[in-house]
């Protein structure tokens, strides 16, 4: 389709298309329906880059809407072997406000009703771990972004994904603190439990846009004040995400997917 192979994916908001050099853009189909939209290939901090924007060009797909299978098995096949992702995210901490960015390094899913798997009825069984969900050696090279660039983050947080479109409940936001989650999002699965089924290291990048409901007083959160949170901030996000991609470590897909496998190959053809 392509005469360059991308080695990473990045899956975020529209903010990032104008970061790419010399960029194509590429329409897939894949088993599981089109993706969200076109891929944009591209160079980006010395890398070759794949970005596919989450919700849609348009943002036409709100979270429990979004082809996640879709999504990450256009980036398998078009070669990448890791992927980038950036969020918009609350927090349950009162201590880290709208602005904050995190390096989480642990999931409570939430979803429901979302397709978290490649394995169909009838196509067997394929257990993976995601004991630690994020691949670490990505983790370490946002922290290192974080220094060079002398950006703040978080290192380490647990994201709890909820289905939404709706924001939480005081009473469902105490319950996720309580469980040990720090930030909540609506994307972060099966996006990231669907990367380990196709032996796609994944890396998470996440901005506070505001504190959820549970955590102080007011009226709780409005989409309107995620949105200006986040377009606030996108500059931060982005200079973070681009110093990333610079630290991010190349991937053997053939490791990866032993490191996923082992010798027992999944109960469905790999793109």
């Amino acid at each position: 389709m392509t005469g360059i192979q991308p080695e990473i994916g990045v899956i975020g908001g529209s903010g990032f298309y104008s970061l790419l050099d010399e960029a194509t853009t590429h329409s897939l189909d894949t088993p599981w329906g089109a993706p969200s939209g076109d891929i944009t290939i591209g160079s980006l901090a010395g890398r070759q880059v794949a970005f596919l924007p989450r919700h849609g060009a348009d943002h036409r797909f709100p979270p429990h809407r979004v082809p996640y299978r879709a999504n990450l098995w256009a980036l398998r096949a078009l070669g990448v072997r890791q992927v980038l992702t950036a969020s918009a995210v609350g927090s349950l901490v009162p201590e880290w406000g709208p602005g904050t960015l995190v390096v989480p390094d642990q999931v409570l899913d939430r979803t429901s009703g979302r397709a978290h798997t490649y394995v169909d009825a009838d196509a067997g069984v394929s257990h993976v771990s995601l004991a630690d969900p994020y691949f670490e050696a990505g983790r370490r090279a946002a922290l290192r972004a974080a220094v060079s660039t002398g950006i703040a983050v978080r290192d380490g947080a647990t994201l709890v994904v909820i289905n939404g479109p709706r924001f939480s409940t005081r009473a469902e936001s105490r319950d996720y603190q309580r469980s040990g989650a720090t930030i909540i999002g609506m994307t972060g699965m099966p996006e990231t439990a669907l990367a380990r089924e196709l032996a796609l290291p994944l890396t998470s990048l996440c901005l506070v846009t505001d504190h959820d409901a549970g955590v102080e007083a007011g009226n709780g959160v409005t989409h309107a004040e995620v949105l200006e949170q986040f377009a606030a901030n996108l500059p931060r996000l982005r200079t973070l995400l681009v110093a990333t991609l610079a630290e991010l470590p190349a991937v053997d897909r053939d490791a990866a997917f032993t490191e996923v496998y082992g010798s027992t190959p999944p109960a469905f053809d790999l793109p």
